[in-house]
């Protein structure tokens, strides 16, 4: 059993797609290295990992921003929350 061709203007919208998931990965990679250098200056100056004053406004600036593209803000605050978490976890292990 063979399988439907797919139209080549899927492919071509597939490999954008792929473009950009690549691009998000980068982008990560970045923000992680900062925030890295971030838990670095935190425990070197005694301060807390957590920091939930910035973190609401950083959450409720990027719930902010989904309307201008549309995007779902549920959707968002969970995806920071969790890269949050993340960077909180290795802020602990650069204190430790």
């Amino acid at each position: 059993m063979t399988s439907p061709s797919v139209p080549a203007e899927l492919l071509e919208v597939r490999e954008k797609i792929d473009a950009i998931d690549k691009e998000l990965i980068v982008l990560l990679g970045r923000r992680f290295a900062l925030t890295h250098q971030v838990g670095l200056l935190k425990a070197s100056n005694a301060l807390d990992a957590v920091d939930a004053t910035r973190e609401t406004e950083k959450l409720a600036e990027l719930s902010a921003l989904c309307q201008k593209y549309n995007l779902n803000p549920a959707l968002v605050t969970e995806l920071f929350s969790k890269i949050m978490e993340e960077v909180v976890r290795n802020h602990h292990q650069l204190r430790d």
